[in-house]
């Protein structure tokens, strides 16, 4: 994959995010289905690296870069994520002065019920390929109830969950 052509792809995906994984859809598109230079695994393992260390919500796309294309895709993946900082205060000067207009509400609040679908429509491939049997189904919808209906912060859901993956390894 050409290094400009991937840097733009990852520029189009970081601008269109509203959210750390909002881009995700578009990243499976571009990547996976449309060009298959990722698998569904890949990306999994570039979304995990990506958000399991500190840092911005949308790194994955730099890990997503170098799986892509090794270190120079890492870089143009970085050069990705940081060039709509360098857009986002003009483009709040001008979206805050209209802000107040119906049209423009109604189109921000459209904008992200788009992203929400996107989103869901994306998780259903990957969370499939996440699907190994039935101790990662139940931990899966432990997981997602624990985020659902507690105050309890994921990072001690993900510990938990490591806990138990390990623990099924020692006891096997």
């Amino acid at each position: 994959m050409n290094l400009l052509l991937l840097y733009l792809l990852l520029l189009k995906a970081s601008v269109t995010s509203f959210s750390g994984l909002g881009s995700l859809p578009m990243v499976r598109n571009d990547f996976v289905v449309e060009r298959q230079v990722l698998t569904d695994h890949q990306l999994n393992m570039a979304v995990v690296a990506g958000r399991t260390g500190p840092g911005p919500n949308g790194l994955y796309l730099v890990c997503v870069a170098y799986a892509a294309r090794g270190f120079p895709g890492a870089v143009m993946g970085f050069l990705a994520l940081i060039t709509p900082a360098f857009l986002v205060i003009p483009l709040m000067r001008w979206l805050g002065k209209r802000a107040d207009i119906p049209r423009v509400r109604s189109a921000i609040r459209g904008l992200l019920l788009a992203s929400a679908g996107l989103l869901l429509s994306s998780s259903v491939p990957l969370t499939l390929d996440a699907f190994t049997g039935v101790f990662s189904a139940v931990l899966m919808t432990a997981s997602f109830a624990v985020l659902t209906f507690t105050r309890i912060d994921s990072a001690w859901l993900m510990l938990g969950a490591a806990g138990a993956g390990l623990a099924t390894l020692l006891f096997r």
